[in-house]
Order: C-alpha cells, then sequence, then structure tokens
C-alpha cells in the first residue's frame, strides 16, 4: 500500500489507485496519516473538514467517512476508534511525505559536512517525490492549516539541493533554472545567493551584481529591510573577487567521531505514555490544539510554548506526556524531553540539560561546547530549520527554562511546574484541577478492575473523595489494592478515616503524597514554609486579613506570602469575599501536611 499526500492525497495498491472520491474523505485520510499513528480526535477532524463552524450531526459524519475509508483500504492497515478519536496503522505501507522527510533530513546532514555527492543525489529523490500543491483535494480549513509549512518546507529542501549541485560544479547548468525561481519567490535570499555565486563562477560578475541591487531594491520596496548577512557577504566577495570557485572540501572527521554517531539522529526521548490515563479531554484538547491545532480565531496568537500547573501531585507530568506522545506524528524531527528536578530535589543546570539535548540531537561529545551561552547557541541553531516537540517537565524557575525553550518557528514546547511562570514570554496557560468524581472512579477502576468497585460502590466513591480526587493519590490506593487482592476496598478505607494516619496511607513503592508535597515545601522561601503551618488551624476559607492576625503580622505582608503560597500551589485562591477580599483555603491534603509542619498532635507518625 501507497499513500501519497505531496499533491492530490491518494491511497495505491500496486500499480492501481484506490477511488476515493470528495474532498472530505480525504481530508479524513491525510489528517490520519500526518498523524503518524497517533489519535487524531474528533475535534480536530472537525476542524480539518468544517472549519469554525461544524455541523450539530459531526459526529455522526466523521464516523461515516471512517467506515468509507475502513471499506476502501481494507485489511492492508489498521484503522481503529480510540478516544477521543481514531487512529491509523499503516504497518509498512509507504507514505511519501514520511520518506521525503527522511531524505530530506539526510541530504541536508549530508551538506553539512560538505559530502556534496551524497546530499545531491538525496536531495533530488526528496524533491522527486512531490507531485504538485500537496494536499490538493482536500478542504480549504486543511490547506490553511497545513499547506503553507510544507511549501516553505520543499522550498528549503529546493535550496539546499541548488546548494548542493552548485558545489559539484553545476553553475552554469543552474542558471535558467535559478533565474526562474528568483522570479517566483522575488523574497527568498537565499534563492539569490546561488543565483549571484552561478553567475559570478560562470564568468559574469556584472549580471550577479545586478542580481544583487534588484535584490535590495525589492526588499526595501516590498518589506522596508535591508539584505541580510549572507547576501551582504556574498556581495562583497564578488566586488573583491574574492568568492571561491569551489566551496571547501568535505569536513575530516577522525575515525572515532565518525563511528561516534550514527548519520540521522531523531531524539526519541519521551518516556513511555500511561496506558491507564484517564480524563483531562478539555485540557488535552487545549494542549493539542494550541500547539498543533486548526488556525486560532481571528485576534487571538498562536503559542509556541504550553505551561501545565497545578499542585504537586495533580498529573501535570502525566499529561505532558500524554500530549507529547499524541503529537509525534505533528514533529517528524523528534522529541526532547528532560526532568529539570534531580533525584535529591535539587534543580537541574540548563547546561547539563543542553549537554544530553545536544547528544540526542547528534552532536558528538567532543563538538559540545563547555559554557551554557556555546550550548545554547548551538542547540537553536540545530533547531531552527527543524520540527522538534520539547518537554520540559518539573521547572524550577524562568532562569532555569529560558535557555531550553528554541527559538525555532516549527518547534513547539511543553513545561510543567508549579509556579506560573508569568515573565516568560507566549506561553497559554493550562491549570490542572482535580479530577472530576467520575473520573476519579475510571482511574480507580482502570487500576483495581471494575468488579471490584462494582461490588463497593459506596465505598469507591469515599475512597475517591477522601482521596481529594488527586490523581497521585488514587493511583497510590489503586496499586495498594491491586497488589493485595484479598483487601476489600473498605478495608483501606478504614485505614484512611482518620486524619492522623491519611498521608502515611498515600504512599507505595515510588510514590508518596507526602514526599511530593514535600518537595514543593522545599523550594518555599523560610518565611513562606513558616507560613504553611502555622495557617493550618484556620477555617477552610480565610483572608489575608484573618491570616495576618494568625501570623501576627501587616496585612500587606500576609498577603505577600499567601501569594507565595499560591505560585506554588500549596494554597489556592478561591474566590473573593463580600468585603472584596480575596479568600484562600488549602487541598485538604496539603493541610494534613502543614499540620505536620507545624508539628501539632494530630500529624502523622511515619513520615518517610
Amino acid at each position: 500500500m501507497e499513500f501519497r499526500v505531496l499533491g492530490p492525497v491518494e491511497a495505491r495498491l500496486g500499480d492501481a489507485r484506490i477511488p476515493l472520491t470528495g474532498s472530505k474523505i480525504n481530508t479524513v485520510l491525510a489528517v490520519l496519516l500526518l498523524a503518524r499513528g497517533r489519535v487524531v480526535s474528533n475535534e480536530r477532524l472537525s476542524r480539518a473538514l468544517w472549519g469554525w463552524e461544524p455541523p450539530a450531526t459531526l459526529n455522526a459524519q466523521i464516523y461515516t467517512y471512517i467506515s468509507r475509508l475502513r471499506k476502501h483500504l481494507g485489511d492492508a492497515v489498521t484503522l481503529t476508534r480510540q478516544q477521543p478519536g481514531y487512529a491509523l496503522d499503516s504497518r509498512d505501507a509507504k507514505i511519501d511525505a514520511v520518506e521525503y522527510e527522511r531524505l530530506d533530513r539526510l541530504g541536508r546532514q549530508a551538506l553539512a559536512t560538505r559530502d556534496y555527492g551524497r546530499a545531491a543525489t538525496l536531495l533530488h529523490r526528496a524533491l522527486e517525490l512531490w507531485n504538485g500543491m500537496p494536499l490538493a483535494n482536500t478542504t480549504a480549513f486543511l490547506a490553511e492549516a497545513e499547506v503553507p509549512q510544507w511549501e516553505e518546507a520543499w522550498a528549503t529542501t529546493l535550496e539546499s539541493r541548488i546548494e548542493a549541485d552548485l558545489a559539484l560544479g553545476g553553475h552554469t547548468e543552474l542558471i535558467p533554472e535559478l533565474t526562474r525561481l528568483v522570479a517566483t519567490y522575488p523574497l527568498r535570499e537565499r534563492l539569490r545567493v546561488h543565483l549571484m555565486t552561478a553567475l559570478f563562477r560562470s564568468s559574469r560578475q556584472a549580471d550577479a551584481l545586478a542580481v544583487y541591487r534588484s535584490c535590495v531594491a525589492v526588499l526595501r520596496e516590498e518589506l522596508g529591510v535591508e539584505a541580510g548577512p549572507e547576501l551582504r557577504h556574498v556581495h562583497q566577495q564578488i566586488l573583491s573577487g574574492a568568492l571561491p570557485d569551489r566551496p571547501p572540501g568535505p569536513v575530516a572527521l577522525s575515525a572515532g567521531a565518525a563511528a561516534e554517531e550514527p548519520r540521522e539522529s531523531t531524539p526519541a526521548m519521551l518516556p513511555a505514555d500511561s496506558t491507564d490515563f484517564t480524563g483531562r479531554l478539555e485540557p488535552l484538547a487545549e494542549v493539542l490544539n494550541e500547539l498543533c491545532g486548526a488556525p486560532p480565531r481571528p485576534g487571538r496568537a498562536r503559542h509556541h510554548l504550553v505551561l501545565i500547573t497545578g499542585m504537586p501531585g495533580i498529573g501535570k507530568s502525566a499529561l505532558a506526556v500524554h500530549a507529547a506522545h499524541a503529537l509525534r506524528g505533528d514533529f517528524p524531527h523528534g522529541q526532547l524531553y528532560a526532568d529539570l528536578t534531580g533525584p535529591n530535589g535539587a534543580a537541574k543546570e540548563p547546561a547539563e540539560v543542553l549537554q544530553v539535548f545536544l547528544r540526542a540531537l547528534g552532536v558528538p561529545q567532543h563538538a559540545i561546547p563547555p559554557g551554557l551561552d556555546g550550548r545554547v547557541q548551538v542547540y537553536r541553531r540545530l533547531l531552527d530549520e527543524r520540527r522538534v516537540l520539547v518537554v520540559l517537565d518539573n521547572v524550577a524557575d524562568e532562569a532555569q527554562v529560558r535557555p531550553l525553550v528554541p527559538s525555532g518557528a516549527r518547534c513547539r514546547t511543553i513545561i510543567t511546574g508549579h509556579t506560573p511562570l508569568s515573565s516568560l514570554e507566549g506561553v497559554e496557560l493550562v491549570p490542572l484541577g482535580p479530577l472530576t468524581r467520575g473520573e476519579g472512579q475510571d482511574l480507580l477502576a482502570k487500576l483495581v478492575g471494575p468488579e471490584r468497585l462494582a461490588a463497593e460502590p459506596e465505598a469507591a466513591a469515599v475512597l475517591v473523595e477522601l482521596c481529594e480526587r488527586l490523581p497521585l493519590a488514587l493511583r497510590i490506593c489503586g496499586c495498594r489494592l491491586a497488589a493485595r487482592p484479598e483487601w476489600r476496598l473498605t478495608h483501606l478505607l478504614d485505614r484512611m478515616r482518620p486524619e492522623r494516619h491519611r498521608l502515611d496511607e498515600l504512599r507505595h513503592g515510588g510514590l508518596d503524597v507526602r514526599a511530593r508535597l514535600s518537595a514543593g515545601y522545599a523550594a518555599l522561601r523560610p518565611a513562606a514554609r513558616a507560613t504553611l503551618g502555622r495557617l493550618a488551624p484556620l477555617p477552610e476559607q480565610y483572608t489575608a486579613a484573618q491570616a495576618a492576625a494568625a501570623l501576627g503580622s501587616d496585612e500587606r505582608q500576609s498577603a505577600d506570602l499567601l501569594e507565595e503560597l499560591v505560585d506554588a500551589r500549596l494554597l489556592a485562591l478561591d474566590g473573593i469575599c463580600d468585603d472584596h477580599q480575596f479568600s484562600y483555603r488549602f487541598n485538604p491534603l496539603v493541610r494534613l501536611f502543614a499540620r505536620e509542619q507545624a508539628g501539632s498532635p494530630t500529624a502523622g507518625t511515619g513520615r518517610h
């Protein structure tokens, strides 16, 4: 089976074209193919089919298109329903877009090492896969979202192929093609550079200078900008006669360095996805749509960074990893992942993380700069033309994350952390709260088995509430019950009912609610740490004025400390009272932890 999207969407079996009629069924097939086997949500399919005005029967219509695809494609592929949408497993089928990206990546790697013959061969083969405008027979909504990036990819590959051909001495033969391309794409400076180079090497210095003057005039008139540094540099080389007849030869690598890295290095650093991920449909859709969804509504910017935030144990990392796996097909050049908090709870240095990232991106150890600034420059240059997803988990602050955010327009970043990182530019905030009651019971059922929950429905409901619908706490309970099939739910419930024992019960193996709260607590300033325990005796809801009375401080100082605890997600802003003051509250599990820090008689006895 062969699929084509770099032109009209087609499915072929041998030499025969499978009849798929209508732009909508072609659109559904294209979206599923471009997802590279990942689940595509109904909402995303709807945006590609109908834009922002879907019909009321959208789910039924999508199901109809999926059924037609199953009928036409037969057993050559597997097309399955997976919440919140559908996934297509193309098995061993050839997809022209995937093969194009592989050849393009290998070709540009060869070009970077000045292996011009190999680069030219690979890049020619990549361009031969194109058969016109990509996605030509799909809806305008999908074309608007996808075609610009494919057109840019094609143009970049073409420029690289011409660079390789020039390096092999084909300057005279390239002049007619380059003249036509410059007329078609007058604002692409790299094409002008190639044409000037080809003309100069063909002993046409005056024509090369005329190309430069024309480019300067066009840039000033159309964009109001000056020529870029590469164009100016080649212009100066032509004026002085210093432009070489041939580029430098191949990069000489030692035998050890040549064997140190494969020719193709695509990072795949994501942790395994959770097989029992539950709920979170709205925040998951928000992350997916923000990073790779349909074009934003008018007046709304598209963000390249998403920050998932919430209290310890709320499931930030699980959502980030689940979303990253769902997006893998959108990032053919790989996925980078780092947990920015070490095993001892200390924040990792950005330079340390960048060393790992650069190795994953194919940089030999000896070529990695020693300092942070040098590593940042190499990192951003490598990602400038790639489409890579970066996941930065458990971020401490803006200073730690800034060097790790790629600057390339095609890259996207998912960040998780307790603090809102409010000074980081261009971030879409996705706050997480507790699971719903239904989601909490669903998670417990996946861990324990639905039969055990059905046998004790009231105990299951109470257990979910005692866990405060916190995913970490529910996972601990589920794992403990799964490990002890002889336990009834009421047995664990009886152990958890006394508040003084609850945090002791919420630990299993490496999972520990108290330890997770302790990590956030340790990151606080001493004044905020002291405040946490002194707030525990206050009512369920309280204002800064009430907190000030308990702390023996003025109201403004009290409000600052409360806001620090809110930023650390150890305290929640609950609303505004009738007297226009903010009200605050503890998550009950955090309150139990706060009592322990205050040395309350109700503190748990087994701390670690």
